[in-house]
């Protein structure tokens, strides 16, 4: 059973949530939190396997109780960000606070329902109506090489990526799904859940937002070539 703590500051949607959450078999809820410290004291007494965190609440902000979270390794519960917002500021900030994935208010059930799955297995969620403007953004913010600098390409791993691992990371930061990656190699799910595994282990990412990350800071992927020309 998933154990699972929402954290929003508006009543009638933390309910709302939890409702739609505890409505899955597999899913419990075991908390409710109206702001970010009692989300982070919620999760030190409840120990649950995610926190589905708003960002904008008062007491304490969403990215600061994501960050007390993530850094506290007496804990072992992944944030998945629910927001109303597109993508600003604070949608960064969250990703480098540690979150372990983000998702639109709006989503439907079953996406919702699939997030906090994948997330709670340790695969993170990528929505793939922000993936673009995610990768264009830390394209912005990417520094300009320097040539005193080591090319980004030239990070050393203790095993080297094999191409499909390397074709699992761009499909990726394309927002693809573990189906919607197998259907485009021709393979099985488990066929991508065994390479995907292989790419989280080499590259020391915690789930496959982390692994996209790393791939754009490290140069493994294109942010022109996944933005360019895409609606």
């Amino acid at each position: 059973m998933i154990r699972v703590i929402v954290a929003d500051d508006q009543l009638i949607v933390r309910t709302g949530l939890s409702v739609l959450l505890g409505s899955a078999e597999d899913i419990t809820v075991v908390g409710e939190a109206a702001n970010g410290e009692e989300a982070v004291r919620l999760t030190r007494e409840l120990r649950p396997d995610v926190v589905c965190m708003d960002i904008r609440m008062p007491v304490m902000d969403g990215i600061t109780a994501t960050a007390a979270i993530t850094t506290d390794d007496s804990l072992h519960g992944d944030v998945l960000i629910l927001t109303t917002f597109d993508i600003d500021e604070d949608i960064f900030a969250a990703l480098e606070a540690g979150a372990a994935g983000f998702l639109l208010k709006g989503a439907d059930e079953d996406t919702l329902l699939d997030a906090v799955r994948s997330v709670a297995r340790g695969g993170g969620t990528l929505d793939q109506r922000l993936t673009r403007r995610i990768l264009q953004e830390f394209g912005r913010r990417r520094p300009a090489p320097s040539p005193a600098s080591p090319q980004p390409r030239s990070v050393q791993l203790a095993t080297p990526l094999t191409t499909r691992e390397l074709e699992v990371l761009h499909l990726l930061a394309q927002g693809l799904s573990n189906a919607e990656m197998a259907t485009r190699l021709f393979v099985e799910q488990t066929t991508i859940k065994y390479h995907l595994a292989g790419l989280l282990q080499k590259t020391a990412s915690r789930d496959r937002l982390q692994a996209v990350l790393w791939g754009i800071r490290n140069g493994f992927i294109d942010v022109d070539a996944h933005t360019e020309n895409r609606p």
